[in-house]
């Protein structure tokens, strides 16, 4: 049975600066030192990530030099961001992530190398490096699944089976989602399980969430959407479309109304994913066109609106999407956007207030931020400092003049004040950061 190490609790508490665990994370914390499997359900932006790793890491063995926890995500962007969080609370143990899209040498070249005690990813890539003998199960005691309803449905299903068979010292499995699913496939292997259900269908997240329902007199709702997008300003949008091309064609037509935007789906390329994602986290564009990809599993703060340009599929794309707004005890809204053709399904309110748009509308102003791309990253041996103090020496800005940034393996980005940018970009012309050329011009 795990005992709690309060100190490092106490420890990766302050590094992600937080206070104390909300009642969902000492929960699994309590169940998790029990040799017992643990299913939690519990919305999005409720905290899910840290309720698994902190008792995973306690968990841990110091100097053991093997795998010995296993993350499954059934998305790059999950799996990224659970990497990050891991990353973030400063424990002693490494961890490498696996995805698509991603060199395989380079994870192999990790593993083999820094001989992490946690390996997180998706399915399909996990089955690669088990396929090639890159790390050995054997010696894996836990099991994460995260949005195990997604992870374990039909796509994922063989993968799953396959990796699974191969983990023949499991101690504990621990499944996580803001859904519950019908049934959980007998592969997993679940026994006796824990069960914490914080999905509390009379929950706050209902009550911090308003629904409105615009109506679109074409059948076309572009022009629609663009008025609607004014009338919100400068507050935070992600436009819900069903198909990859849909998503394409409306954040094309939104660009070409003067709108700053970006898009988001499967069939982008990785590094064009991170960039859109990253551009819209730290303001540089407010608004985000995207399929049901970005309902789940992406961590996004201050999300104000969710607007569906098309009706979800679903009951449940509806709760996920909605779920990207109203996080924690913030507010936000719901726009079902309708043409005169159109009903509202069975599992939308019928009785919606109706948002009223204003004959005239004004675009939006110009984003504060911009967000520049710097070709080196921590393969380079570059550091957020080594980026922060190029900027302050040789681009001449004070602290206030940029904003977050986000170090990627092979690059980076970082958001700078828009009036300070072409200034900038003319100081550092020709200068090395840490000793390299490299390419530094505004991510588009």
């Amino acid at each position: 049975m795990m005992k709690f190490d309060k100190n490092t609790i106490k420890e990766v508490l302050n590094n992600l600066k937080i206070e104390e665990l909300n009642p969902m994370q000492q929960e699994s914390l309590e169940v998790s030192t029990e040799d017992k499997d643990v299913i939690l359900l519990s919305p999005t932006g409720s905290g899910k990530t840290l309720a698994f790793l902190l008792p995973m890491i306690l968990n841990l063995k110091p100097d053991n030099g093997t795998v010995q926890s296993l993350i499954l995500a059934p998305s790059r962007e999950l799996a990224l961001q659970i990497n990050s969080v891991f990353q973030q609370m400063g424990s002693k143990y490494k961890s490498c992530c696996c995805y698509g899209g991603h060199a395989i040498s380079e994870e192999k070249k990790s593993i083999l190398g820094n001989k992490p005690a946690v390996i997180i990813g998706t399915p399909g890539r996990i089955t690669d490096h088990l396929s090639k003998g890159n790390f050995d199960p054997s010696t894996i005691h836990t099991l994460v699944i995260d949005e195990f309803d997604k992870s374990l449905e039909l796509g994922f299903h063989d993968e799953m089976a396959v990796i699974i068979e191969q983990l023949p010292n499991l101690k504990k499995r621990f499944l996580l989602s803001a859904t519950d699913a019908e049934e959980i496939p007998e592969f997993t292997g679940l026994n006796g399980a824990i069960k914490l259900d914080y999905l509390d269908p009379e929950q706050s997240h209902s009550s911090r969430l308003k629904l409105m329902k615009v109506t679109s007199p074409a059948k076309d709702k572009i022009d629609t959407l663009y008025n609607l997008l004014c009338t919100l300003g400068e507050s935070s949008s992600i436009v819900f479309c069903n198909h990859r091309d849909a998503v394409d064609r409306v954040n094309k037509l939104l660009i070409d109304k003067k709108l700053e935007t970006d898009k988001f789906h499967g069939g982008m390329e990785q590094p064009a994913r991170e960039r859109a994602l990253y551009k819209f986290r730290n303001g540089s564009s407010h608004i985000l066109v995207s399929t049901d990809l970005a309902a789940r599993g992406l961590d996004i703060p201050e999300i104000e609106h969710v607007i569906h340009y098309h009706l979800p599929i679903n009951e449940e794309a509806f709760t996920h999407r909605n779920g990207r707004t109203a996080r924690w005890d913030a507010t936000g809204t719901s726009y079902v956007i309708l043409n005169t053709e159109e009903k509202i399904p069975e599992y939308i309110p019928s009785e919606l207030e109706e948002y009223e748009i204003p004959t005239i509308v004004s675009r939006p102003p110009k984003s504060k931020w911009i967000t520049l791309y710097i070709g080196k990253g921590k393969k380079d041996k570059l550091s957020r400092m080594d980026i922060a103090g190029f900027l302050y020496k040789k681009g001449k800005l004070t602290k206030e003049d940029v904003g977050s940034i986000d170090l990627k393996e092979h690059y980076a980005f970082v958001a700078v004040k828009r009036g300070k940018v072409k200034q900038l970009l003319n100081l550092i012309r020709g200068e090395k950061i840490k000793g390299m050329k490299t390419l530094i011009e505004e991510a588009r």
